[in-house]
C-alpha cells in the first residue's frame, strides 16, 4: 500500500484520515496480540544463533555493549525501553547536535544516508534491518507489536502537530505500512498518514499482508538508511 492508494477523503483540503474509531481494540486486539506473541516466540527461536552471530560481530568491531537501550513513547504515550542491537559507535547520541545541519528528513524525526556514526557492522545491520530484531524482546514484553507505527523518541514526540499524536494510541511495531512503501523515503507527515490509516483500517489479514511484504522490503533495503 502507499498513499496514492489509500482512499482518503478531505474537506476543502484538509485529509479527514483520523477521525473514524481505532479499530484495534476488544476482540481485535486479543487476536493482534495473539499473534504477536506466537510468532515473535517462533522467531526468537528460529534467529537465535543468527543473533548470537550478529552480538559476536558487534563486539569484534567496536567497544561497547551489544544491545542499545533507549527510551522510546510507545501506546498511550507510555514510555518503556527499546531493544537493538548496537549500530553506532559509543556517544552517538551526544552527537546528535552537531550533525542536525545534515538532516535529511523533515518534521521530528532525523535521518542521515551516510551517517559517520555508524560503524562498519552497524550498516550492514541498518541496511538490512538487523538491529531491529532484540525488539521481538519488546513484543513480548507487551510494549511492542510486530506490526504498528515506529516507535518515536521522546524528544520527537515534543514536536508533533496534535493530529500526529493519534499515531500514539495503538502500540508500536517492528514493522508497518511505513516499512514497506518506503520507509526513508517518505516524509514525516505521510508516515503519520499510513499510521493513520493503518489504525482504522486494521484487520489481521492486514498485518499478515505487511508481515510477507517486510521480507522482500528489508532484502532488498528499500528505503533503508
Amino acid at each position: 500500500l502507499s498513499l496514492n492508494q489509500l482512499d482518503i477523503e478531505d474537506l476543502n483540503g484538509i485529509p479527514l484520515i483520523g477521525t473514524r474509531e481505532v479499530s484495534i481494540r476488544g476482540i481485535n486486539l486479543f487476536l493482534k496480540r495473539a499473534m504477536d506473541v506466537a510468532i515473535a516466540t517462533l522467531a526468537l527461536i528460529v534467529l537465535a544463533p543468527l543473533m548470537g552471530l550478529i552480538a559476536l560481530a558487534i563486539k569484534l568491531d567496536s567497544p561497547g555493549p551489544v544491545l542499545l537501550r533507549q527510551v522510546r513513547i510507545g501506546r498511550h504515550g507510555k514510555p518503556f525501553v527499546c531493544y537493538k542491537f548496537r549500530s553506532m559507535r559509543v556517544g552517538a547520541e551526544q552527537e546528535l547536535e552537531r550533525l542536525q545541519a545534515f538532516n535529511e528528513a523533515r518534521g521530528p524525526i532525523f535521518k542521515m544516508r551516510n551517517d559517520p556514526r555508524r560503524t562498519r557492522v552497524g550498516r550492514i545491520l541498518r541496511r538490512l534491518s538487523l538491529d531491529e530484531l532484540p525488539q521481538l524482546l519488546n513484543v513480548l514484553k507487551n510494549e511492542m507489536s510486530l506490526v504498528g507505527p515506529r516507535p518515536p523518541l521522546p524528544h520527537e514526540v515534543e514536536r508533533y502537530e496534535p493530529w500526529h499524536r493519534r499515531r500514539l494510541e495503538v502500540a508500536p511495531g517492528m514493522t508497518g505500512l511505513w516499512q514497506v512503501s518506503g520507509r526513508s523515503n517518505l516524509t514525516f507527515d505521510e508516515m503519520v498518514l499510513l499510521d493513520i490509516w493503518y489504525i482504522e483500517n486494521w484487520s489481521l489479514w492486514l498485518d499478515v499482508k505487511i508481515l510477507l511484504r517486510t521480507i522482500p522490503a528489508v532484502l532488498l533495503g528499500v528505503g533503508a538508511y
